[in-house]
Parts: structure tokens; sequence; C-alpha cells
């Protein structure tokens, strides 16, 4: 069963939220290890979204990014912390 998204900090569209959420939901089901899952996530969003985007995966951490303006997101998903954000 997937866990549910807790969403801390967003800022960006609601579609590509929902895409952030959707896409590592499955990353997180197929991948055992975290740099493969957050490796597939930023290919997926460098896809969709274009470049160049950045995935953080795991438990215990701070971060303190820039980011492009409506182009980040940071949720759980169980006890994973995950980051997505655009620069450059």
């Amino acid at each position: 069963m997937a866990a549910k998204a807790v969403v801390k900090t967003v800022d960006m569209e609601e579609h590509m939220e929902k895409f952030a959420i959707e896409t590592a939901s499955f990353a997180m089901n197929e991948f055992n290890v975290e740099s493969q899952a957050a490796n597939y996530i930023k290919k997926e969003f460098d896809k969709a979204y274009s470049p160049t985007w950045h995935v953080v995966i795991g438990t215990n951490y701070g971060s303190h990014v820039v980011h492009a303006t409506k182009n980040f997101v940071y949720f759980y998903l169980g006890p994973k912390a995950i980051l997505i954000f655009k620069s450059g």
C-alpha cells in the first residue's frame, strides 16, 4: 500500500504537485535504493518540465535551496522526505 503524501512546502502549480507525488510514489515502490528513485524522478521532471531539476530523498535532513519560482515542492511519503526543485 502506498504511503499518503504529506506536503510540507510547495511553490508550484497544482498539476505539477500532483505529478511530483505520483512520480515519487511510483519511484519509491519501484526502486529499493533512494538514489535510483531520485534519479528516476529527476529524469521524469526533466522530460515533462525541461531541465534542470534536482531531487533529494532521505530522512532527517535539512535544506535551504534557491529555486526557480513555481518550481519547488517538499513532502513526505511515509518516513521519507522528498525535495524536488528546479534551478538554472
